[in-house]
């Protein structure tokens, strides 16, 4: 076990874990912190340090609306701690090892933690990445900027820095994810066997650092959870869009302006806590992630984001990297919003056009009830098609893996399946739970970490579980359209699981790019 080891900036001390075959590092810095000169600017090399650094405990959240002081769901579910550190310096890493000695090469998941890019922490409970690590790889989990700390552009920054004019937030995240490929042989980790993944707000950000010109050979593959929204009804939307640059510094001035801010020198000055009480109030996020909040998209720099992401992915205009897509059931479903025939067929029209008539043949049914019901579709799954044909037609030697995460979720709200109840059954964290998980949840649990773990290993998830009898095979997108779904049991469906309207959706979307 590897409990003491050198990294670039000096020593550093790890402690063993509830399993003590495995060695926790946290607080790790890998950058400089973005304070002073450094804020709105791209992340900076760490400096040394003198002795050995203890890594006993996570480093700081990043400046952010304490998400605890909104009740909701999420609240309950992990957002729990009022007492966390909050600094602006918050540019540290934490690392899960097995590993005997460095010398191991042990295959490496550097995760990004979702909330939007607005707020979040890898320090929440159910990112903790022992038991994944247990499975033979090593674990990193990385902060990075949030909010107008990590999304902010203006036009004093582009003409101080045109080449990272903003997405300061992702530039940590990829800063942080060359900091594990120069340093994790020291914790036994392969830095030619990298995988990174993230869900919500760190899913996009996976599918934007996938898409990065600048990322060429920094990882194998990647995981994305639940961000790969596309489409929609009446206002069509692509939720995995990006702003423009000169959309995003307009949004700096306006920001400015409404913060009584005069210019960038005076944003630098300010202390980051009143930075983010300004921001609180321009974004209009007093009451969290709500409607009608102000919410910055990242941005279209002509560097690190090259274009739509989305677009992107479709036309394989990015590091093509194997991808693990996965949604939950009940996520962010939706269908028209219409009370008849009339109004559907007039909204057929205009959202398809031409092509009217085949959306309505694809959903009809003898009652409106039941025609709408064939009508709603996971925007999430649309993305995830849409990538994966586009992948299959160009490189159909790429195995790219779908998942419907579809387990019972308990409890007295009686939630569903909603946004985020797979990272339990990820990070197979299930214990730290309240919620009253029986034998079957922890049974999935096991074989989704296992299966996780596996495609870390080597793009392949396709696994045994740990008595040594396979898990149901899982056959690569190429060659079956239907997903993964996990229930109480682990079960590849096969093509016709896919509904009529996806496929409508599909076939419609592909033939516009």
């Amino acid at each position: 076990m590897i409990k003491e080891t050198r990294v670039e900036n000096g020593f550093v001390r790890g402690v063993p874990g509830a399993d003590p075959r495995v060695i926790s590092y946290k607080g790790i810095p890998f950058a400089a912190p973005p304070v002073g000169e450094n804020r709105w600017r791209a992340p900076q090399p760490a400096k040394d340090w003198e002795g050995v650094l203890d890594c006993c405990r996570f480093g700081p959240i990043s400046m952010q609306r304490a998400p605890w002081l909104t009740q909701n769901i999420y609240t309950k579910e992990w957002n729990v701690d009022p007492t966390l550190e909050m600094s602006e310096d918050s540019l540290t890493l934490n690392i899960w090892t097995p590993a005997q000695t460095v010398e191991d090469r042990l295959p490496v998941y550097v995760w990004y933690f979702g909330g939007g890019m607005m707020e979040g922490n890898p320090t929440e409970m159910e990112f903790n990445g022992e038991r994944l690590a247990r499975r033979g790889i090593v674990v990193v989990t990385i902060n990075y900027r949030l909010n107008v700390f990590g999304l902010l552009a203006h036009p004093e920054i582009t003409a101080e820095s045109p080449e990272f004019p903003t997405n300061f937030g992702l530039l940590d995240q990829r800063f942080g994810t060359m900091w594990v490929k120069r340093n994790i042989t020291a914790f036994g980790g392969d830095p030619e066997n990298i995988t990174i993944g993230g869900q919500s707000g760190g899913g996009r950000s996976t599918q934007m650092q996938v898409c990065s010109p600048l990322n060429k050979g920094l990882f194998q593959r990647a995981i994305v959870m639940s961000s790969t929204r596309f489409g929609g009804y009446d206002v069509l939307t692509n939720l995995s869009s990006c702003r423009t640059l000169a959309q995003a510094e307009a949004d700096g001035v306006e920001f400015f302006k409404e913060a009584g801010i005069k210019d960038l020198a005076e944003a630098r000055a300010l202390p980051a806590e009143e930075l983010m009480q300004k921001f609180v109030k321009y974004a209009r996020l007093e009451n969290g992630l709500g409607p009608g909040i102000k919410f910055w998209l990242p941005v279209i720099d002509g560097n690190f984001c090259t274009g739509s992401f989305s677009d992107q992915l479709t036309t394989n205009k990015r590091n093509m990297v194997p991808l693990m897509i996965s949604n939950t059931a009940d996520e962010g479903r939706i269908a028209p919003q219409v009370s008849s025939f009339e109004e559907l067929e007039a909204l057929a029209a205009r959202n398809f056009g031409d092509r009217a008539g085949d959306f309505l043949d694809a959903v009809k049914a003898d009652t409106l009830e039941e025609t709408l019901k064939n009508a709603t579709y996971s925007p999430m799954e649309l993305g995830m098609r849409l990538y994966f044909e586009g992948t299959a037609k160009e490189y159909p030697e790429i195995n790219n893996y779908a998942v419907l995460f579809d387990c019972e979720i308990p409890g007295d709200d009686h939630p569903g399946t909603f946004h985020s109840s797979d990272l339990w059954f990820h990070f197979e964290s299930l214990g730290a739970c309240w919620r009253p998980f029986k034998g079957k949840s922890y049974d999935m649990a096991r074989q989704i970490a296992n299966y996780v773990a596996s495609f870390v290993k080597d793009g392949d998830p396709n696994c045994c579980d740990c008595d040594g009898v396979p898990q149901a095979e899982w056959k690569p997108y190429t060659q079956c359209r239907g997903q993964m779904h996990y229930t109480d049991v682990c079960k590849q469906e096969d093509d016709s699981f896919e509904t009529p309207v996806m496929r409508f959706l599909v076939d419609y979307y592909l033939a516009q790019f």
